[in-house]
């Protein structure tokens, strides 16, 4: 195993490292008040070259690896993005990047993969259903054949960044599942339009990740045609897996770079307040060691994300990395901005401080877009061997 950084690498957490820097603490404090889309620094993102580093060079992008990716996402996210910046990622490369160059036709990759890379387009994932969270395979939404195309009809809720894309990916049955072999026969991908006759959303209010809505999407016999397949019809299950397999690495990532970021603006005020003499707060184990810990829990973290997106890379299996690297991420940034928000004391209650807003939008991630929960059934169903329990 060799650990070191190419200088391609380098140079690419170089430029990352610059437009994060560009923006900073404060542009996020700003639009997180606001609810507003980052656009700004989403099109310096694109402009940059970093949304397309791990798509193919032939539509703009780089041609690169999801390590590559990885990289790019926790250094972007580390110098103020927060968690909210992998979202940015996996609704755009990943939803609608990486499902297209990998299950979309020819046309449908020259049309739409240079307008996601180049920041022309957003994407979205309408995946999620009131009756079916994280059980996909029992989803409602339905396509039903209608001439060279199909009729679409249902609802998807707790859908991130509706309300900026011009493209979404619909996950719908096509077959009934009591004509299907198996419970994953009979779903299928679709890109379509978000805006369209029959389709509708509405916001939720919700804590954090403010400046991503989500929303609750309805279908109402919404026209599909047969260009906007994407992948093999009726087969789409093991495919959507692919795609929300790297959803995990971009997440993780995003969640690596969170971690970094709370510790290091912990450490900073730790390091500057003095409250008994002129003694730092810092040298205080009381503090020194939760900091410490969650410090070694991150890069645990970091460390197994890099190796599911190398295996992802070297076409190995990757989802027991992803998944658990997902946890322990999670895990690992829910105590670190936790124990920020201490360190800081009243402080860390402050937006001026930026913790607090750190911690709200890393909190999504214990739950979504896979709970932990879920996360442990498959590391126990499918690297323990356990029986399946749900």
């Amino acid at each position: 195993m060799d650990f070191r950084l190419t200088d391609e690498q380098k140079m690419m957490i170089a430029t990352a490292r610059a437009v994060g820097d560009r923006f900073g603490l404060e542009y996020w404090r700003k639009q997180d008040a606001a609810k507003a889309f980052p656009k700004d620094y989403w099109r310096a993102v694109c402009d940059a070259g970093l949304c397309g580093a791990a798509l193919p060079a032939e539509h703009g992008g780089s041609g690169l690896g999801m390590l590559d990716l990885a990289l790019a996402v926790e250094h972007l996210a580390a110098t103020g993005g927060g968690s909210t910046v992998g979202q940015l990622f996996m609704i755009n490369p990943i939803f609608g990047g990486v499902a297209i160059s990998r299950f979309g036709s020819d046309a449908m990759r020259g049309e739409l993969l240079p307008k996601i890379i180049s920041g022309e387009i957003n994407c979205c994932m309408a995946l999620t259903e009131p009756d079916a969270g994280t059980n996909t395979l029992e989803l409602r939404t339905t396509a039903v054949p209608d001439g060279d195309g199909w009729r679409l009809s249902g609802r998807k809720i707790w859908i991130t960044g509706v309300e900026s894309a011009e493209k979404m990916l619909v996950i719908a049955r096509t077959r009934k599942l009591a004509e299907a072999s198996s419970r994953t026969d009979g779903l299928t991908m679709f890109m379509i339009d978000v805006r369209r006759e029959g389709l509708s959303h509405t916001p939720i209010d919700k804590l954090g990740t403010c400046t991503l809505d989500s929303s609750s999407v309805f279908f109402d016999n919404v026209r599909v045609g047969p260009h906007e397949l994407i992948g093999t019809l009726h087969k789409g299950w093991r495919e959507l897996l692919d795609v929300l397999n790297t959803e995990r690495i971009v997440t993780t990532a995003g969640l690596v770079g969170t971690g970094e970021l709370a510790l290091k603006l912990a450490v900073q005020y730790a390091n500057d307040r003095k409250v008994f003499g002129e003694r730092p707060i810092s040298s205080y184990q009381g503090l020194q060691f939760p900091l410490a810990q969650c410090h070694a829990e991150i890069e645990a973290a970091r460390l197994l994300n890099y190796k599911a997106a190398t295996n992802f890379d070297m076409g190995l299996p990757f989802g027991s990395e992803a998944n658990a690297a997902k946890l322990l991420a999670a895990q690992a940034v829910a105590r670190v901005t936790e124990r920020a928000m201490q360190t800081m004391g009243g402080m860390g209650y402050a937006k001026e401080f930026h913790v607090e807003r750190l911690w709200r939008d890393c909190r999504l991630f214990r739950f979504a877009p896979v709970s932990e929960e879920m996360i442990l059934n498959y590391i126990a169903n499918h690297d323990l061997q356990m029986p399946r329990a749900y």
